[in-house]
């Protein structure tokens, strides 16, 4: 039986990044081996904990609006007991709430303009990284403040004017993980094969961690 994975994002209410195109290409990746459960529902952060999910993937768009106390208080309780999160670009949206913002690693605090970036793999023979290759797909460029109290490790970088910045990173939180990916502005930021091998790997070492 496929494992289930949640993802939560949001259509008519997101300002920049609707979930639905994004749905469809993660659901095309993950197919042969997940079951794809989406929602647009943040209340279902509620009780994550004791649901039957291993592993949610948070793609929100709530850059104008904040998760409510019983919101943040599930997915810290989801992480911190053992569950595994993957943050997809626009999904570091939740730093609004400030555990959050902790959990996640880091915060974003702006991009330049979108444009065609190269991506490169930072840690060779890190599980993440298995058979992807660096790619180049057109992309926003996204900016990051790292949290200085907790230890990341960055994973793939991108180059923009000469200068690499980080564009994915992994990190525990409590007995639980979490790894941000920056790629995803769009459906078409999922179409190389490189990108598509690294979702995938991550969502299999995310859902092999074991929730206690």
């Amino acid at each position: 039986m496929a494992e289930k994975i949640l993802l939560v994002g949001d259509g008519e209410a997101a300002i920049y990044h609707p979930l639905e195109p994004v749905r469809l290409e993660l659901e095309a990746i993950l197919k042969d081996e997940f079951e794809l459960i989406s929602t647009e529902d943040y209340n279902a952060f509620v009780n994550l904990e004791s649901s039957e999910y291993k592993l949610c993937i948070c793609y929100t768009d709530c850059w104008k609006r904040d998760l409510t106390s019983g919101q943040t208080a599930g997915l810290l309780k989801f992480v911190s007991g053992g569950g595994s999160l993957i943050v997809l670009h626009s999904g570091i949206s939740i730093q609004g709430r400030y555990e959050l913002l902790q959990m996640v690693g880091a915060k974003f605090t702006h991009h330049p303009k979108y444009q065609s970036l190269n991506y490169y793999g930072t840690l060779e023979g890190h599980p993440l990284l298995v058979d992807v290759d660096n790619f180049t797909v057109d992309e926003e460029p996204y900016m990051f403040e790292f949290d200085p109290f907790s230890k990341k490790t960055v994973f793939l970088e991108y180059e923009y004017e000469g200068e690499r910045y980080p564009a994915g990173w992994e990190q525990d939180y409590g007995l639980g993980k979490v790894i941000y990916l920056q790629p995803g502005h769009n459906a078409a930021s999922f179409r190389p094969a490189a990108y598509r091998q690294l979702v995938l790997n991550s969502a299999r070492w995310a859902a092999a961690r074991e929730q206690v």
